[in-house]
This record gives structure tokens, sequence and C-alpha cells, in this order.
């Protein structure tokens, strides 16, 4: 498959992703969850937002594959899913070194 080919499934695979993360509460809610797991309860605390408005975002995230909940008797500990994100630095990466060798070809064409 050509690399552009790759490219795109790649960013068709990480639509989602950058979406999710596109909102502030989401991607706040990935900050406080790389610290560590939490609970509805706990991530609610300090925010104006309500326990379901939470959970709504939550359930975006887990959508995008970003967290994760594991259930502890009556409660769901939400966790992040580091692997996911790393997905989305390859990707952008991938993007740069395009950006980088257009560059570079824009560059030896001007100067050639």
């Amino acid at each position: 498959m050509p690399r552009s080919a790759n490219l795109a499934v790649k960013l068709k695979d990480a639509a989602p992703l950058f979406a999710a993360l596109g909102d502030e509460t989401r991607l706040t809610l990935v900050a406080r969850l790389c610290a560590g797991p939490g609970s509805i309860k706990q991530l609610t605390t300090g925010s104006s937002l309500t326990r379901q408005a939470i959970t709504k975002h939550l359930q975006v995230l887990a959508g995008a594959g970003l967290v994760k909940d594991v259930r502890r008797g009556r409660e769901h500990i939400w966790e992040f899913e580091a692997e996911r994100l790393a997905e989305a630095h390859r990707c952008l990466e991938e993007i740069s070194r395009q950006w980088d060798a257009a560059l570079g070809r824009l560059k030896k064409f001007v100067e050639g």
C-alpha cells in the first residue's frame, strides 16, 4: 500500500480520537485521568458540570478508545488508555514527516 494511502487509513481511524479531544471538557477529563483512575464523583468534583454531563463526555472518550471503565462494586472507575493517544501521536508524526518532505522538495525546487 502506498505511503499516502496508509496515512489516509490512519487518519480515518484517528478522526474519532481527534474529534473527542477537540472538546475542552473532554481534554480536561483526559488530563485528570492521566494522573490516575477516578470515579464519576471524583471527576465531577471541582467542575460545574453534572454527573450526567461528565458521564456523557466519558462515553464519547470511551467510544474513541481513550478511556475505559472498570466496575468496582457499584461504582464505575474510569481509566485512561495511553496506547490510543500514542496512536494519535504516531499519526501526527507521519503528517509532520510528510510536511517536512514537501518543504524539502519546495526548497530544492526554489534553489534548484
